[in-house]
């Protein structure tokens, strides 16, 4: 926790510093409700990007209910936040996914590892490529989160027969490079929103022979190169001219989702070592249940 808090106060200093000098050389404004919406939406990244409850589902629900005003921006906040996640990870499991020793014989040990990261984000990589467009044309609505939502949550629900299998890989490092592979192919069906990346890939995994730490591990270091290929793809398709309150959101959002997402992968990891997923499972159903309902009564639109 010492580690964490000293950290914590060096990134929020930091933080803080880009604030003033956004503040002092752009102006000085802020949009009170455009900050308050970014402290909220890198809370919801931050607690949902690697749970197995779907970050991308969320993300469409909270839009559809507070929805920020200047959509090309809304697009460049969320690849700005989830980057914010992505670096979570790299410090949380910095030991682990970066060399010991900054040598050849240091990169050579990280081979192992990164060699299967690296075939599993290949299917997920061309398919995304290809789909992208269609898929935020088509499926970005109420409707497909909700049916995502509960249809994974009954798989995660009964996750737990897959336990009573005996487990063939409990290490990475162990993992075939076609069950690599495999688990990529999973990971695919999280393009659909509402499905959740981590819930796929830990359930593919598991499926596949690997024990539950080992899938919520390779989950998360499939995450690094994948989410961020997409954010790069969305920034190089978007773009946009910021104001000041832009900036100053950005900076929030960013931040905030940092430490929420590094925080709940310490929890999550520590979790999974004792628990199954029905908690996440039965969250999904009610939620997917509930979206659906207030779809019907005509409280949300698609």
């Amino acid at each position: 926790m010492k580690a964490f808090a000293t950290k914590a106060k060096t990134v929020s200093t930091v933080a803080a510093i880009i604030l003033c000098c956004i503040l002092a050389v752009r102006g000085g404004t802020l949009d009170l409700t455009l900050t308050l919406q970014a402290f909220v939406q890198g809370i919801v990244e931050g607690v949902t990007e690697f749970l197995p409850i779907s970050s991308t589902g969320h993300m469409i629900i909270v839009d559809s209910f507070f929805p920020m005003k200047d959509e090309a921006f809304a697009k460049l906040f969320e690849v700005v936040i989830q980057l914010g996640a992505i670096l979570s990870v790299l410090v949380y499991f910095y030991k682990t996914i970066f060399p010991q020793k900054w040598n050849v014989a240091g990169f050579k040990d990280m081979i192992p590892l990164w060699s299967r990261v690296v075939v599993g984000v290949i299917p997920a990589a061309v398919i995304g490529f290809l789909l992208d467009d269609f898929i935020e044309a088509h499926l970005f609505n109420i409707v497909v989160v909700s049916v995502a939502l509960v249809v994974w949550g009954v798989a995660l629900v009964f996750s737990g027969k897959l336990e009573q299998r005996e487990s063939s890989t409990a290490e990475i490092v162990k993992m075939s490079y076609g069950k690599a592979l495999a688990v990529g192919f999973f990971q695919c069906l999280a393009m659909v929103p509402g499905t959740s990346r981590s819930a796929v890939t830990i359930l593919g995994a598991m499926c596949l022979g690997c024990s539950r730490g080992c899938a919520a591990e390779f989950s998360f270091f499939l995450a690094i190169p994948t989410m961020f290929g997409a954010s790069l793809l969305k920034l190089v398709k978007g773009g946009a001219h910021l104001t000041s309150p832009q900036w100053i959101a950005l900076t929030i959002g960013f931040v905030t989702a940092f430490f929420v997402a590094w925080g709940v992968i310490a929890w999550f990891m520590d979790y999974v070592k004792k628990h199954d997923f029905k908690l996440f499972g039965w969250y999904r159903i009610v939620l997917g249940a509930i979206l659906l309902v207030l779809f019907f009564c005509g409280v949300v639109k698609v």
